[in-house]
């Protein structure tokens, strides 16, 4: 066993469309690839002035979101922060949020940690101006 793993965040699936999600999002789930056990790694990324269409939370993990380009807009809780390039922003557990793009689109890795991949609550039309 060499003690790591390695995968290319571009050539995972995109899941979006197995979701039921809009064309205008794209979502690579790398957990797998990478064989984390506990650690969650995906790519998400958002066409021009796209707004995700629900709101999500994990009540058993905190989540870090890192744009590696573009820009954006997220909502936390009742707070809107604005994003640019190499933003880092952490999520608490258990704290509801949505991604908004920019007028250039937006790319973003998160990375959490957490024993059950599948924990997530999902609230639509969260997001609501």
């Amino acid at each position: 066993m060499s003690g790591f793993t390695k995968t290319n965040l571009r050539r995972v699936e995109d899941q979006a469309p197995n979701f039921g999600m809009p064309s205008e999002l794209h979502a690579r789930f790398a957990r797998t690839p990478i064989e984390g056990e506990t650690l969650g790694l995906s790519l998400f990324s958002l066409d021009p002035n796209f707004r995700i269409p629900f709101g999500h939370k994990h009540v058993g993990q905190e989540e870090v979101y890192v744009v590696i380009s573009g820009s954006g807009r997220v909502k936390v809780g009742d707070e809107i922060v604005e994003l640019a390039q190499w933003d880092a922003i952490r999520f608490d557990k258990d704290t509801m949020r949505a991604v908004e793009a920019g007028p250039d689109g937006i790319e973003y890795v998160a990375f959490g940690a957490g024993e059950d991949p599948s924990e997530v609550e999902m609230d639509q039309g969260w997001w609501t101006d």
